[in-house]
């Protein structure tokens, strides 16, 4: 029964990895057109430009800077959400190793190491999010204040 039932776990584990770069295309054309969207909007008021495109109109540097920031927290916002999403099916996966491995020592310090890892992921990426927004803040103020 654990043969079939870890078997399962394989076919659940090799579906989620084959579905994941469509989840990655999607979350990606997603922040593209917010992108250009917040280009449009406010990096040159008055023009059109086109990310990408050989549209020659120039910007303020506040304005460059700020659609560059914006870029980059969507960049970030996007990377958040797929390591937090992968982090969420991992400790999943582990918890039912876990309830799986039967006490097995091997199959229980796999599967807790496989929790902690995943949580210390959550939190590495947490602190890089509050890392990066703070150090955007900063070069944004330094840019506006010029």
């Amino acid at each position: 029964m654990f043969k079939k039932l870890k078997k399962n776990v394989h076919m659940l584990s090799a579906a989620i990895a084959l579905l994941m770069p469509l989840g990655f295309g999607v979350a990606t054309t997603y922040a593209d057109s917010t992108y250009q969207q917040s280009f449009n909007n406010n990096a040159c008021a008055g023009t059109q430009g086109n990310i990408g495109g050989s549209d020659s109109s120039s910007c303020s540097g506040t304005a460059a800077a700020s659609s560059l920031s914006t870029l980059i927290k969507n960049i970030l916002n996007v990377f958040s959400w797929i390591v937090g999403t992968v982090a969420v099916f991992m400790i999943i996966i582990a918890g039912f190793r876990y309830i799986v491995s039967g006490g097995e020592s091997g199959g229980v310090t796999g599967a807790k190491n496989a929790i902690l890892f995943a949580i210390v992921g959550i939190v590495i990426v947490a602190i890089a999010q509050i890392i990066v927004q703070f150090v955007l803040t900063k070069a944004t103020q330094t840019t506006v204040g010029q």
